[in-house]
C-alpha cells in the first residue's frame, strides 16, 4: 500500500493501515515519502510478541507539575527565580522564556511584562522589546538547536487559539525539514525529542557565550 499524497487521501489511508496491520515501526521506517518497495509484512509479526518499553524520565517534569495556572505569564514577570519559571532573558519592558507546554522542542514566548490581551493597548517600547526578543529568540535557537526555519505570531482571542487571553505573548516555534510525521495523524499525539531544563541549561549556555562574542567585538 502507497502512503497517501493528500490530506484528502488521509482518512482511507489510515482504514487500509489498520486492516493491512503494518506495525509502527515499519510505518516510521518508510515515512514519507514512500522509500520501501514492498510493503508486505507476515500477519504473526503484529502483534508483537514482546511488550517493547520507551523510556522517557523526562516526562516527569509534567507529572510532577500542578494542574496548569493560567496567570503563569504574571507569575513568571515577578519571579526572582528564574530557572524555576523557565525564563531566559529580560529587558525593561519585555522578557523571554520557554513554553512548559511546548508545540515543538524549544518553543519560546515573547512577553510583556504588562498584562495587556490586545496589541493596541502596549506602548512603542513594549513593541520594540518585544520582536527584540523574537530576533534574540531565534539567534538562541539556531545556536542550541541547529533550528532550520521558524513559526512566529500571536493568537489575540480564544477563538484565535489564545490559552492566555489577557496576557498577550508572541510565539516562536522552532522548525526543521521533515519534523511531522505520522503521530499527530493517526494517533493525535505530538512527539518531544528533548526535557524541558536539559533544553532551557542549552540555551542559557548559548545566550552565554553570545554575550562573550559580543564584548569581544
Amino acid at each position: 500500500m502507497i502512503p497517501p499524497k493528500s490530506f484528502e487521501q488521509s482518512n482511507l489511508f489510515c482504514l487500509h493501515f489498520a486492516m493491512d496491520k503494518f506495525t509502527f515501526d515499519e510505518w516510521e521506517a518508510g515515512s514519507f515519502p514512500c522509500r520501501r518497495t514492498d510493503w508486505e509484512i507476515r500477519m504473526e509479526e503484529f502483534p508483537k510478541k514482546e511488550l517493547e518499553t520507551l523510556w522517557a524520565p523526562w516526562r516527569v517534569e509534567y507529572f510532577e507539575k500542578d494542574p496548569r495556572d493560567l496567570n503563569f505569564l504574571s507569575e513568571a514577570a515577578q519571579a526572582s527565580d528564574d530557572a524555576a519559571h523557565l525564563v531566559i532573558t529580560r529587558r525593561k519592558n519585555a522578557f523571554l522564556m520557554m513554553n512548559r507546554y511546548p508545540y515543538a522542542v524549544g518553543h519560546l514566548m515573547a512577553v510583556p511584562y504588562r498584562k495587556v490581551g490586545e496589541l493596541s493597548a502596549l506602548g512603542d517600547n513594549e513593541v520594540v522589546e518585544l520582536w527584540n526578543l523574537v530576533v534574540h529568540a531565534q539567534a538562541l535557537l539556531r545556536a542550541a538547536t541547529n533550528a532550520q526555519g521558524f513559526n512566529i505570531g500571536l493568537n489575540i482571542g480564544e477563538c484565535a487559539g489564545a490559552g492566555v487571553t489577557d496576557h498577550l505573548h508572541i510565539h516562536i516555534v522552532p522548525r526543521w525539514s521533515g519534523d511531522t510525521n505520522f503521530m499527530p495523524m493517526i494517533v493525535g499525539t505530538r512527539t518531544l525529542s528533548e526535557g524541558l531544563r536539559a533544553l532551557y541549561d542549552k540555551l542559557m549556555d548559548a545566550q552565554s557565550k553570545m554575550a562573550e562574542r559580543n564584548r569581544d567585538r
